[in-house]
């Protein structure tokens, strides 16, 4: 299946936003929701599955959700801090409490 194709849902009542894979393997981008903040808490991508731009996609639509609800967002993962520190226009949505942990004061 491309790339192009995978759909990024969010699956509140597992708290992640997920790809299903065809293959009865999901990618996924856990979350919690401390009050009007959204903390990504981890993501991971199937091996078979990694190097294709799966983990990024999960990451933007995160990110975007994030937007739309007005929640500010905690990047526990690694993954996250990453993808916001090298893209300015989302780093409005860091948390001010975690701009200084992620080198953005």
């Amino acid at each position: 299946m491309p790339t192009d194709d995978l759909i990024v849902r969010d699956n509140p009542a597992r708290h992640r936003f997920e790809i299903d894979l065809g293959d009865g393997q999901f990618a996924i981008a856990e979350y919690t929701l401390p009050e009007g903040r959204i903390m990504f808490t981890h993501t991971e991508v199937p091996k078979a599955h990694g190097g294709k731009g799966i983990g990024t996609r999960l990451i933007v639509a995160g990110l975007a959700a994030a937007r739309e609800r007005g929640l500010k967002v905690i990047p526990i993962c690694p993954f996250f801090t990453r993808y916001m520190k090298e893209h300015a226009e989302v780093q409005d949505l860091l948390d001010p409490s975690y701009r200084s942990t992620n080198g953005l004061a």
